[in-house]
């Protein structure tokens, strides 16, 4: 299907679009200062060892130690060979020491109170090869099915490989040996630059930053189903043009420059899409819709029949909404770039063959994902168990922020749940309010509700009291905010 990168590059942000026939697919967002450090090495300090958790924290220079589990100092394809279990790793304090200092690399940016993920298991991408200096693991993109081809790759790893590793991208099919022989030069010349300045540098100091947003697109998200790469910045352009000259020159056509005086993503209709994938309902054409929620542990995506009646039966109706969701939430887990354990609650199907439909639709969306994933089957409750891998912070985190109101629970106290906690807290001080007067401050909502509604239970307060009860609007109160006030002489 024909494929739209569309970028934006302003004074305080970049952003990348993957569109197809107009819809939205991915978006990447680089705020320039928070800039993403994922990919990026630095010379590292361990500031402490936790043995309990096989775990360090090393100093790297951010406000945050970055976190290293002891599967990240290992090279993980000889414990794999190994066997999976716990035991096959030794103590993490005779493998670090306090003080140590070492070359990791970022694998995952900070997400709320977490400082970034590490590893010692460093790897540097091209377009065609993925470059695994410390292995001599050799590796091949599952997205590349035909066996010849390969078998072709393999030969070629083997006839470059020496004492380190490479695993060949997807992008590489059909490329020619030149070409990856090229890549491999560059990622070992590289490579020789970053120890040489890991060498001199001081610890806790980055020694190699990965490639800004808009080129990291041009090496990753660049495949042969690209047909426009449109950019609204002139000194942008002049970059992408010379490294699609340099590294994809058969793309180089694709490229666009867009005059700055126009709004791109308005222009394709992109900024309303944004938004609505902040929403927690998404609509299905059929009439159902996805609730989707994000909490610290895990997200849900939850599938309903809304308005969608069906015309056969009501096993066909639930067959019909679960297939069009469970094409739709690849997509979504996409531009919404959630990670982590998602949890799909699919409505109950009783037929085998239905679920098998849907898990197979699901999985068939995954297959376009860049991300990897790891479905489990359908349960009996309908539950669909998967992982995401999570490197960035999702959409919904990264613009949004929790709402001072709600403190994002997403919900307020009911007016007449305030009003009741306004009672109890004048009868809580009673001999307080006895004889005397009290002034209520509360928002426009609570005091009509006092004035209406309960207004027969604040008469009842007050003579049972013998003391006068007042009202004042604070337009500056939330619903749930109120204040008792003792008075005296009809005054504060």
């Amino acid at each position: 299907m024909a494929e739209e990168i569309i970028i934006n590059v302003s004074q305080h942000e970049s952003r990348v679009a993957v569109v197809e026939q107009g819809l939205l697919q991915e978006i990447f967002i680089e705020r320039f200062h928070t800039r993403g450090t994922v990919g990026n090495i630095y010379h590292g300090k361990v500031a402490r060892i936790l043995p309990g958790m096989q775990s360090a924290f090393v100093a790297i220079g951010h406000a945050k130690a970055a976190f290293m589990h002891i599967t990240d100092l290992m090279d993980s394809h000889k414990v794999m060979a190994k066997g999976r279990g716990s035991n096959t790793y030794p103590p993490i304090q005779e493998v670090i020491h306090e003080g140590q200092e070492l070359l990791v690399q970022v694998t995952k940016e900070p997400i709320g109170t977490k400082g970034a993920r590490i590893t010692r298991n460093i790897s540097l991408a091209s377009r065609y090869l993925v470059y695994l200096p410390d292995t001599n693991h050799v590796g091949i993109s599952q997205r590349i099915e035909d066996e010849m081809e390969r078998e072709r790759l393999k030969e070629l790893l083997e006839r470059i490989q020496g004492e380190d590793g490479f695993i060949v991208r997807t992008a590489s099919e059909g490329v020619s040996e030149e070409e990856i022989n090229k890549d491999a030069r560059l990622l070992r010349t590289r490579w020789a630059s970053i120890v040489e300045d890991g060498r001199t540098s001081k610890a806790s100091s980055m020694v190699y930053e990965d490639l800004p947003m808009p080129l990291r697109a041009m090496r990753d998200i660049i495949n042969q189903n690209t047909q426009r790469i449109m950019v609204d910045s002139a000194d942008t352009y002049s970059v992408l043009q010379c490294f699609l000259k340099d590294f994809i020159p058969d793309k180089e056509s694709c490229l666009e420059l867009v005059a700055n005086d126009v709004a791109l993503f308005d222009d394709h209709n992109l900024e309303d899409q944004i938004s609505l994938a902040l929403d927690r309902k998404v609509p299905l054409i059929s009439g159902g819709y996805l609730v989707i929620d994000q909490t610290e542990a895990m997200s849900t995506i939850d599938v309903n029949t809304g308005a969608f009646v069906g015309r056969k039966d009501l096993e066909d109706t639930i067959y019909r909404t679960n297939l069009e969701a469970a094409a739709a939430i690849p997509r979504q887990l996409r531009l919404r770039s959630i990670g982590g354990i998602v949890i799909l609650d699919f409505i109950d199907m009783a037929s085998e063959e239905h679920k098998r439909q849907v898990l197979r639709t699901l999985e068939k969306g995954q297959q376009l994902d860049r991300v990897k994933w790891r479905i489990t089957q359908i349960s009996e409750l309908g539950l669909v168990e998967m992982t995401r891998k999570r490197t960035h912070e999702s959409l919904l985190k990264m613009m949004c922020e929790p709402c001072e109101i709600c403190s994002g629970r997403g919900v307020i106290k009911s007016a007449e749940s305030v009003c009741l906690e306004i009672f109890r807290e004048i009868q809580r001080n009673a001999s307080d309010f006895r004889h005397n007067s009290c002034l209520i401050m509360a928002s426009q909502s609570i005091v009509d509700r006092l004035l209406d509604e309960d207004a027969t239970c604040v008469s009842e307060l007050s003579s049972a009291l013998e003391a006068q009860i007042r009202f004042q609007v604070e337009a500056s109160y939330s619903q749930e905010q109120f204040d008792v006030v003792l008075t005296s002489n009809g005054k504060k």
